[in-house]
């Protein structure tokens, strides 16, 4: 049986505030400020604390109501301020957090309905969800504790600094030797396959499907799109195939998943050089540069971009 999303939550709007009238402030003394975006639980930045103002408390569920990301809805896990279009929810009884969170991807689920021209304002209250007579069994079976600890550092010693280091150009076929991407067509992948096959997209770490084909480059290489989603880069660890519109760094150094971590974003800033007419072709790549922190003899400092990493929240994770 279902029933009106009203039925379960009390539905408010937010603060509507505007951040650009707001003070910045870090993640550590600030407030989360809850916008209409995709991603990052809904936090595009943290603010300071607003006199006379009282943040929404955590526990509480926040849901885009227009925008490109219309009806994503997410728990939030501290206090927090909202933007424009933002409704906030409070269950109108006891739930779950696993059932809490079955309801953010029920109502998730009817983004299809809406666009960025017709946002759900008026319509959000009256979506129909499962009542909780008919939460499934397998949802508060759900273990949250496998994801106790991910956000640590595995080395949380102070972060070595960005700016306290020299920064040099090098070229990437100084640093590389750039392979044009081998591998069979996207007809071929099937649910038996067992080698990763890498494509031109901007997410997944480029994974599309699996081929039944073995694979053609060895892993502990990165991939770069030439086509498609043009200077997306990601870390291959294992063995794969690809397609041409995807290249193949093999480095001449001695990569880790770390250092890797701090290179593909690098990389990923050369998107604003390119698009679906000016493809990032082997020799552009070949003659690009990419600027990486030295050593005292100018040469790359991979320990140092290694030990960054290793600092950084979530790389436990990695």
């Amino acid at each position: 049986m279902t029933c009106l999303v009203s039925d379960i939550f009390d539905v408010r709007y937010g603060h509507s505030l505007e951040l650009n009238a707001l003070e910045p402030a870090s993640a550590s003394e600030g407030v989360a400020f809850v916008s209409r975006q995709m991603g990052n639980n809904g936090i595009s930045a943290f603010v300071a604390p607003v006199p006379d103002l009282e943040p929404a408390p955590a526990g509480d569920i926040t849901c885009a109501l227009g925008g490109n990301g219309v009806l994503t809805t997410y728990v939030q896990e501290a206090e927090f301020y909202c933007g424009r279009d933002v409704a906030v929810l409070r269950p109108k009884t006891p739930l779950t957090k696993q059932e809490i969170i079955f309801y953010c991807m029920c109502i998730k689920a009817n983004r299809y309905r809406f666009n960025y021209g017709r946002q759900a304002n008026k319509t959000l209250s009256k979506l129909l969800v499962p009542s909780a007579d008919e939460i499934p069994g397998w949802v508060n079976k759900a273990s949250l504790d496998k994801f106790a600890g991910m956000r640590e550092a595995l080395d949380p010693a102070t972060a070595p600094k960005l700016t306290d280091r020299k920064w040099a150009e090098f070229t990437y076929s100084a640093l590389f030797d750039i392979e044009r991407g081998k591998g069979p067509r996207k007809s071929t992948l099937t649910e038996s396959g067992s080698t990763p096959f890498i494509t031109s997209t901007d997410r997944n770490n480029g994974l599309t499907g699996y081929t039944p084909q073995g694979p053609q480059h060895a892993g502990n290489v990165i991939t770069v799109n030439r086509n498609g989603s043009v200077a997306e880069a990601f870390y291959q660890p294992s063995p794969f195939a690809t397609t041409e519109d995807v290249h193949v760094f093999v480095p001449k150094f001695d990569l880790n998943k770390y250092t890797a971590m701090f290179l593909t974003p690098l990389i990923r800033m050369e998107k604003y050089r390119f698009s679906y007419g000016r493809k990032w072709g082997l020799a552009r790549m070949r003659a690009s540069l990419i600027r990486l922190p030295i050593t005292a003899k100018g040469d790359p400092d991979w320990a140092f971009m290694e030990a960054y990493i290793k600092s950084l929240p979530y790389s436990k994770s990695i």
